[in-house]
């Protein structure tokens, strides 16, 4: 027992990342997603600015073009009123695109939001029925601005007096109707984009993950056992705020390609010095600094030691390379040996494997470049545009040989927590395998959370994420 007592001591002092292992999880009985909700100690604390989720991936029903989801806010209780969540005007969002493979922004679409209060002598959100995004009886508007730069300079593609946040999805008397397409807008040159609350597409056992690594499933196989059940999602009837644009391939990759691979993160960047005025108002100013960003899930939360947290969204992705060992010499593979202890062992040390999936991606055994940008090291989500959309996605992706899904860009159904820990405890699985030459550990390979599904179905049109919950029908997150 000596393992198991050392385990014991490891375990307790990193809490703080086991807590965050929402990268365990696997294809067995399961799938499940965590990417950043409050992955860092000063983001934890500034939710309107904390990037919780990526995806990317070739539109399914305009297959000549690419969806980019950002979202924000996490663990938005539907029935927070009067107050509801919105998105924070001093806050810079952006999504980061590279097609060159040198980590630097070749395209970049900035969104910027802003607020309007109709009646402030009242405390009310709405003063009557909401129908539509512009309803008079709406008291808290958001409008927000689209702009595109590239190298050669910025255009906005449509201003704060054209796009309209739509409302919080309040309950039936205030919202009897919600649309599904409400807040979608056409912003011109086959470019469509979205920005309001959604329902959270995470699934994922949280409850029993940051309870020391558990995975309800294989509770007997923990080094504190208990009895297997089932997965428990801990993002069930939770909402969170979405920025999505849709937009043609050549938007994108370098002309006059028609397809290619580019990188892509998403961030949000505040004024260095913030101001309290003393009578309820904020003042912003100074230059712009960058406190979130986001391109593959889970890193920030279960690769990078919590004291890099803060400096790590900080930085920018073609800076990654000082972030190098933490990626060849995971903490949480020595985690998922120490406290499965009746799993084979883990590599530790030299896990260049995760090095291509995570920071290069990955060339196909012919050497072809399937996601593979080059040798600068970045944490950018990867997506080979020239993938075409398959009828029936696998949530496994890759692992499951759907050659469109994660890690080649993330789709909503894609199950990258299940994917990852695979990655992380060296259970790739057989296709994996003979893609990246990376081991197959068995029982390794089966892992999961036992939360293999959103608890609403995916939209089949853009934005694709599902309408939000409603706060009148939200049941205390049971």
């Amino acid at each position: 027992m000596q393992r198991g007592a050392l385990s014991l001591v490891l375990v307790g002092a990193v809490a703080a990342a086991v807590a965050a292992a929402a990268f365990v999880g696997a294809a067995g009985p399961s799938g499940a997603k965590a990417s950043s909700h409050r992955e860092a100690p000063l983001i934890g604390d500034d939710p309107a600015a904390d990037n919780t989720d990526l995806y990317a991936f070739v539109s399914p029903d305009r297959p000549d073009t690419v969806t980019i989801v950002a979202n924000f806010i996490p663990f938005e209780d539907p029935a927070g009123g009067p107050n509801y969540y919105r998105f924070d005007p001093t806050v810079r969002y952006e999504i980061h695109v590279d097609n060159d493979g040198d980590a630097r922004d070749d395209v970049t679409y900035r969104f910027r939001f802003r607020t309007q209060v109709s009646n402030p002598n009242t405390f009310l959100y709405n003063t009557g029925p909401v129908s539509f995004v512009n309803d008079p009886d709406l008291n808290v508007k958001q409008t927000y601005s689209v702009t595109r730069i590239t190298r050669s300079g910025a255009t906005e593609l449509a201003s704060d007096q054209v796009l309209r946040v739509p409302p919080a999805n309040i309950g039936p008397r205030s919202n009897p109707i919600y649309r599904t397409g409400a807040g979608v807008h056409d912003i011109g040159g086959g470019r469509l984009v979205f920005a309001g609350p959604r329902d959270d597409p995470f699934f994922v056992d949280l409850g029993s993950i940051f309870d020391l690594g558990g995975l309800r499933p294989f509770n007997s196989a923990h080094l504190l056992p208990l009895p297997d059940e089932a997965g428990h999602d801990g993002v069930l009837d939770y909402n969170t705020h979405t920025i999505a644009i849709q937009v043609p391939k050549t938007d994108l990759v370098q002309a006059p390609n028609a397809d290619g691979i580019i990188g892509v993160y998403a961030s949000a960047s505040r004024q260095k010095i913030r101001v309290l005025s003393g009578d309820g108002g904020v003042d912003s100013t100074g230059p712009w600094v960058q406190v979130s960003r986001l391109g593959n899930p889970l890193v920030n939360e279960v690769i990078i030691p919590v004291g890099k947290k803060d400096y790590w969204n900080a930085s920018d992705p073609r800076s990654d390379d000082q972030f190098l060992a933490s990626y060849r010499s995971p903490e949480l593979a020595a985690l998922v040996n120490l406290l499965y202890p009746g799993l084979p062992d883990t590599p530790t040390t030299n896990r260049d494997d995760l090095v291509a999936v995570l920071l290069t991606g990955v060339k196909l055994p012919n050497g072809a470049p399937f996601t593979f940008t080059g040798d600068t090291k970045a944490d950018l989500l990867r997506l080979n545009t020239a993938v075409p959309p398959t009828a029936s996605p696998d949530p496994l992706g890759v692992l499951a040989g759907d050659l469109q899904g994660f890690p080649n860009g993330r789709r909503l159904v894609d199950d990258v927590t299940d994917i990852e820990v695979r990655a992380v405890a060296c259970g790739y699985g057989s296709f994996l395998n003979g893609l990246l030459g990376l081991c197959n550990l068995f029982p390794n390979s089966i892992v999961g959370d036992g939360v293999d599904v959103n608890e609403s179905a995916f939209l089949s049109s853009f934005p694709y994420v599902a309408l939000p919950n409603r706060g009148y029908e939200h049941t205390g997150h049971r």
